[in-house]
């Protein structure tokens, strides 16, 4: 009975000195969202980063360097581009450009926003932004208007000393887009998305393939149909002219045959 007893104490301390070893072992919290953005850039437009929306991705460069990074974006959505550099000790001032294309490489205008910005020789960092126009539906073939697909971000230095020249730099960019809807609506719409690979695409779907989609970003029918809000506040102002138009005739209408005519006119 006595040894019963030594050899259940024994089991009960060891079990207390485990506890704590177990609960330090245990598996750490997931990681955040932004720990899986990329943190690298590309140097060209084929090797850009691929980056989400409302994700922070870093990229380590030197100053000379062109830095690239793609993202998508849909009908109805103006996105907004920032960009941070940390800038190292350095001789005299460096200009730093934030420019953005569309999936056919067009570089598309900032409606507002510092696209290029001067950091003075004690500056730590320099801050960019661009925010795009709309990106519509369908346009004609000559315009420039933003269209839904990949867009591409480039940042580079334009203008610096030679001494400055292949310092090392860190670099920051994030993509954020506001849903504008119907304010910025258009008729009609684009057949495919403006994504690498949506001819390769188009081929394979002819010769009856079903191979993987080669876009950059691996999904196919990510773009929004043909609804959009602009129809609701279409059907509204029928209505509301319709009412209108009632209400006009019954209160020029009068109550009848006017009283200054003769009964057997």
């Amino acid at each position: 009975m006595r040894i019963t007893r030594v050899l259940g104490a024994a089991l009960l301390a060891l079990g207390l000195a485990a506890g704590p070893a177990a609960a330090d072992s245990s598996p750490s919290p997931s990681a955040s969202a932004d720990d899986d953005a990329p943190t690298r850039a590309g140097t060209s437009f084929r090797t850009a980063a691929e980056i989400e929306q409302g994700e922070r991705a870093t990229a380590s460069g030197s100053t000379g360097d062109y830095l690239y990074w793609s993202f998508p974006a849909d009908t109805g959505q103006r996105p907004t581009v920032k960009a941070t550099v940390k800038l190292p000790a350095r001789h005299g001032a460096e200009t730093w450009q934030l420019d953005v294309y569309d999936g056919l490489r067009r570089r598309q205008a900032c409606q507002y926003g510092a696209q290029s910005r001067t950091a003075a020789p004690d500056a730590g960092s320099v801050e960019l932004a661009c925010v795009l126009r709309t990106v519509r539906g369908w346009s004609e073939p000559w315009a420039n208007d933003p269209l839904p697909g990949t867009y591409y971000i480039r940042l580079t230095v334009v203008d610096l000393a030679a001494f400055d020249l292949g310092q090392p730099v860190g670099a920051e960019v994030r993509v954020d887009s506001k849903d504008i809807g119907g304010a910025a609506a258009v008729d009609g719409s684009l057949g495919k998305p403006l994504v690498p690979g949506i001819a390769v695409k188009s081929a394979q779907e002819k010769e009856g393939s079903k191979e993987a989609v080669l876009s950059s970003f691996g999904r196919d029918g990510w773009s929004s149909g043909w609804w959009s809000d602009r129809w609701v506040w279409t059907g509204i102002g029928g209505v509301l002219a319709a009412l209108a138009g009632i209400g006009g005739y019954a209160l020029t209408r009068g109550s009848g045959r006017p009283s200054r005519v003769p009964p057997g006119a």
